[in-house]
């Protein structure tokens, strides 16, 4: 029986065009800035966003901390939605790196309002309050189930950040997806945020990858606080090669995966003891919230022993499931039919 991995767009592997282009990749030192791949591909993901520089870094987590570490230091505070990625899967680096911390909002699916930022704005320079410097974005939102911020309302956000003094932080681990379901450009994300990192190893496929984009000076702040975290790697450009290929080929299909996930949403619904809202599907993420016995968990290892891998979503009775390249449309019926079976054999 083939596996179908809807766990993650994490999952996805390097096809042979991919592959090849890492083989032939011409490689330097990055530590000294040498590396003809990686530069091309900072040079390229900055000219996307409309930025000066760009950095590359292993993993998305390491993007997101070396931003923030720029951004914020000991006692000062970074404002963010409760359900962000920074906050709740990045092992508290904000704290546990700089000294930061974060003041939570709640949003709505992962998205909020100026208002909302104007509520918790510390006002003065009382010597009581962490000082704020800045707003954390997240588009498209994990735990929102992929949601896509409004172009409109990011821009009402980050215009009352910067007016208010603080920087903007846009965690774009998934940007691509809002972008190509939006029609938005990437100029116009980069021109609202002081930082922006995006993802190459999700849903561009790429084994390995993410970068962020600022100013020449930050980037270069960045640079030292990622060779802090261990991050200075030497031939990199064979990694890096796997992220061009990736700008070049898999975007525009990414469009492919949010109508996978749209059907596949449609098929689950009609499972008893399992619902979604395929509406609420504007990515490649669907939530299913999940009503049969033993809860989801015991879902997860049924459908396992069917051949299809999921998760659990935090501690509710929920599952996530995530389309991508490795999954075809061909495979969606399948996967439907096979879950529907995990969940009448519980």
């Amino acid at each position: 029986m083939d596996l179908i991995d809807l766990r993650s767009d994490t999952v996805t592997r390097p096809g042979p065009g991919m592959r090849k282009a890492m083989h032939d990749a011409e490689v330097g030192d990055d530590v000294f800035g040498d590396d003809p791949t990686i530069n091309q591909l900072q040079e390229r993901v900055a000219a996307l966003f409309g930025k000066e520089a760009a950095i590359w870094t292993p993993t998305g987590t390491m993007a997101n901390q070396i931003a923030i570490g720029s951004l914020a230091g000991q006692g000062e505070e970074i404002i963010c939605d409760r359900g962000a990625h920074i906050v709740n899967y990045e092992g508290g680096a904000i704290s546990a790196l700089w000294g930061a911390q974060s003041l939570v909002v709640d949003g709505e699916r992962g998205i909020f309002g100026p208002e909302d930022v104007r509520a918790v704005l510390r006002r003065g320079d009382n010597e009581h309050f962490p000082r704020q410097r800045a707003v954390a974005l997240e588009n498209t939102h994990n735990r929102g189930g992929g949601s896509v911020w409004p172009i409109a309302q990011m821009r009402k956000v980050a215009a009352l950040a910067h007016e208010a003094g603080l920087a903007v932080h846009l965690d774009g681990a998934r940007l691509w997806n809002a972008h190509v379901v939006s029609g938005v450009p990437l100029l116009e994300y980069g021109a609202l945020a002081d930082t922006v990192s995006v993802c190459l190893s999700k849903g561009l496929g790429a084994p390995a990858g993410s970068l962020v984009a600022s100013t020449r000076e930050r980037v270069m702040r960045m640079r030292r606080l990622r060779k802090r975290l261990g991050g200075g790697l030497r031939q990199a450009g064979v990694l890096a090669a796997a992220g061009l290929y990736a700008l070049d080929h898999h975007i525009e299909r990414l469009a492919e995966d949010h109508q996978n996930a749209r059907r596949l949403a449609e098929l689950v619904r009609e499972i008893p003891g399992l619902s979604c809202e395929p509406r609420l599907v504007e990515t490649n993420l669907l939530f299913v919230d999940v009503a049969v016995k033993g809860g989801s968990r015991a879902l997860v290892a049924a459908a396992r022993s069917e051949g299809v891998l999921c998760n659990a979503e935090g501690a509710g009775e929920r599952i996530r499931l995530v389309t991508h390249l490795d999954v075809p449309a061909s495979a969606i019926p399948e996967a439907a039919q096979r879950l529907r079976q995990a969940a009448t054999a519980l």
